[in-house]
């Protein structure tokens, strides 16, 4: 396997050739779609719309899952149609025991055809290893979540050092990243606890959720998850973009037939723009 089929490898190459460091989180409602407009086209409009400003997708399983069968047929699809340069992220945060893990590894990576997934390492290391050992692949492991009550287990102090559970889970991810294929994943909420990660994990990337519909901020967090070659992460923004149409006032693109492209578009780009600066800022500064 040369570097270049590599997950992360992947993904940096999208990133430099669409200058972003955005992952376009795809998490359809059906509620929330412009009349007339059924799951696959809105979803295959939005990666047409924006797949010159990402350097990853993530599909979120659920939203999928809840559609049943067609739900699954419909994310097979939809990988399908992104584009080969673009990594796709599945977000299924699977960690269960040793076999049941394989299974998911094998749906997940050779049904699914996903580049990487999120995962739970709340069983410890038997129950990720069958991800970890598809070298290929990128494995994102929760760390510390950007959910409001994702202290009550993450902030636990633990073991002889009495530092916090997400703590040792990045040290944990050091020693599992054997093939260089773990990230973890940040919330955009917490950045004084990503600082305290980077700290820990100083080489592996980040997914960071809850910038936007979860206000995170995003200055604070680029500084804390920035690594040392002024790289190290992705911004994920998923509501943001999806439904970027429904803030349309009339006469806005937003509110034009088919004017949800061009609104996801525009916010897209102006998320990738807002991250590149933050990011110049940070260096600059």
């Amino acid at each position: 396997m040369s570097n270049s089929d590599n997950f992360f490898e992947k993904q940096r190459a999208a990133s430099i050739q669409n200058r972003s460091r955005l992952c376009v989180g795809l998490d359809p409602d059906p509620r929330r779609l412009p009349d007339g407009v059924d799951l696959k086209d809105f979803l295959f409009s939005i990666v047409d719309a924006t797949s010159d400003l990402v350097a990853s997708y993530k599909p979120n399983a659920a939203f999928f899952e809840r559609e049943g069968v067609a739900g699954y047929r419909l994310l097979q699809e939809l990988i399908e149609m992104i584009p080969e340069h673009i990594p796709v992220i599945l977000d299924a945060k699977r960690g269960d025991i040793g076999h049941t893990a394989a299974a998911y590894a094998e749906a997940v990576f050779d049904f699914m055809k996903a580049d990487a997934i999120t995962v739970n390492p709340y069983l410890g290391t038997d129950s990720i290893k069958p991800f970890l050992d598809r070298s290929e692949k990128g494995v994102f492991i929760l760390c510390k979540t950007s959910n409001a009550s994702a202290g009550e287990f993450q902030d636990l102090l633990v073991g002889d050092e009495n530092i916090p559970l997400y703590l040792r889970v990045a040290e944990l991810a050091n020693e599992w990243n054997e093939h260089s294929n773990v990230g973890l994943v940040v919330g955009a909420t917490y950045p004084d606890e990503a600082a305290r990660i980077r700290a820990t994990a100083p080489n592996l990337q980040f997914l960071v959720p809850g910038v936007g519909a979860q206000a995170g901020d995003l200055a604070a967090v680029i500084d804390a998850s920035i690594d040392g070659n002024g790289e190290g992460f992705v911004i994920n923004s998923s509501r943001g973009i999806l439904y970027a149409w429904e803030t349309g006032e009339a006469g806005d693109p937003g509110c034009a037939p088919g004017g949800w492209q061009d609104a996801a578009r525009e916010a897209a780009n102006h998320a990738r723009i807002e991250i590149l600066n933050a990011v110049d800022s940070r260096n600059n500064g």
